[in-house]
C-alpha cells in the first residue's frame, strides 16, 4: 500500500520503518531535518509539503504531540483534509484530548473521508519491535481496511467502537498505568524501609495479588527486571513527560463526564511536579526518585 507518516519522532520513525519492512511504499513528513534523514536511511521518501504525503495515498498516519497538532495538520492550510482523497484512510495514532479527537473525526466524516483515531501502547521498545497495542476508534468496516497497515506496526489491533473510543480507551489505560507506578515505588520503598530485600519482594508480589504489568515490566529498582528502565538510569522507554500529558487528558476527560478520580488527580499532580523539577524526559517509572525523598 501506498501510505504517508506525518510526525516521525520517537514512535513514529520506527513505526514507519516497520510499514516498510513489510513492504509498503512510504513517504514521511515532519519538520525535523534529522527525523527525515533518519527516514530517508530507512528507506522512506520524503515529502516537502503536507499536500505532498497526502496525495495519492491508501492510508495517512499521524503521529504527533497534542491535539493543536492534529488540527493544523488535518485542517491547516494545505493540510490533509485538503489533500487526500475519499479512497485514502486517515489514521491518527497521536494521544490527544477526547474532545478534539471527535471534532476532527466529524469533519473527517462530513468531508466524506474515513478516519480512524489510534492510539498506541507500548512505547518505543514495542514500536521498534512492532508489537503495539491499537486501541481503535471508528467505523469497524475501516477498521479492518486499515489492518493490514495497522498489523505492520503492532500486534494487538482492538476495536473499541465509534470515533473518539480510541482516545477514551488510551487515557483509560494510562491512568491506571501512572497510578500504578506510584502505587509500585511506594510499596517498593515502604519494602526496603521494613527491611525487606527487593528481589525478594519482587519475587512475592509478582507471584501474588498484587502483581501487575508495570511491576514486571518496568520495576522502578535496578538489576531485578530486565526490560526496566531503571537498569539503565531512567533513559525513557515512556518519559515522565508524556505520563504528566496523559494524565491531564485523563483528568480533563473524568471533569467533562462530572467524575470524580481522587486517584488519578493525585498521580497527575504529582507527574506534574515531577516534571516541574527537571524530570520530564526521564522514564516515568522515575517517579520513585519523587517517593523516596
Amino acid at each position: 500500500m501506498k501510505i504517508g507518516f506525518v510526525g516521525i519522532g520517537n514512535m513514529g520513525l520506527p513505526m514507519a520503518l516497520n510499514l516498510i519492512k513489510s513492504s509498503h511504499d512510504v513517504v514521511v513528513f515532519d519538520q525535523s531535518k534529522d527525523a527525515l534523514v533518519a527516514a530517508q536511511t530507512g528507506g522512506a521518501k520524503v515529502a516537502i509539503s503536507l499536500r505532498e504525503v497526502g496525495e495519492g495515498r491508501d492510508a495517512v498516519i499521524s503521529m504527533l504531540p497534542a491535539g493543536q497538532h492534529v488540527v493544523e495538520v488535518y485542517k491547516g492550510q494545505d493540510g490533509l483534509f485538503e489533500s487526500v482523497s475519499t479512497d485514502t484512510i486517515l489514521i491518527d495514532c497521536s494521544t490527544i484530548d477526547l474532545e478534539t479527537a471527535r471534532a476532527i473525526s466529524s469533519e473527517a466524516e462530513n468531508r466524506g473521508l474515513d478516519m480512524l483515531d489510534a492510539p498506541v501502547s507500548g512505547g518505543v521498545a514495542g514500536a521498534e519491535a512492532g508489537t503495539l497495542t491499537f486501541m481503535v476508534g471508528g467505523e469497524k468496516s475501516v477498521v479492518e481496511q486499515a489492518k493490514p497497515v495497522l498489523q505492520a506496526m503492532g500486534k494487538n489491533i482492538v476495536h473499541a467502537g465509534t470515533s473518539g473510543n480510541g482516545q477514551a480507551a488510551k487515557v483509560c489505560n494510562n491512568m491506571l498505568l501512572g497510578i500504578s507506578m506510584i502505587a509500585i515505588s511506594e510499596s517498593f520503598t515502604l519494602g526496603e524501609r521494613l527491611g525487606l530485600d527487593s528481589k525478594t519482594l519482587f519475587e512475592i508480589i509478582s507471584s501474588a495479588t498484587g502483581d501487575c504489568w508495570a511491576l514486571r515490566n518496568h520495576l522502578p529498582i535496578p538489576g531485578i527486571v530486565e526490560t526496566a528502565a531503571s537498569n539503565r538510569g531512567f533513559i525513557p522507554g515512556f518519559a515522565v513527560k508524556m505520563m504528566a500529558k496523559d494524565l491531564r487528558l485523563a483528568d480533563e476527560a473524568a471533569k467533562a463526564v462530572h467524575l470524580k478520580t481522587e486517584l488519578a488527580k493525585r498521580a497527575a499532580d504529582m507527574y506534574a511536579h515531577f516534571e516541574d523539577h527537571g524530570n520530564g524526559d526521564l522514564d516515568y517509572s522515575a517517579i520513585i526518585n519523587l517517593v523516596t525523598r
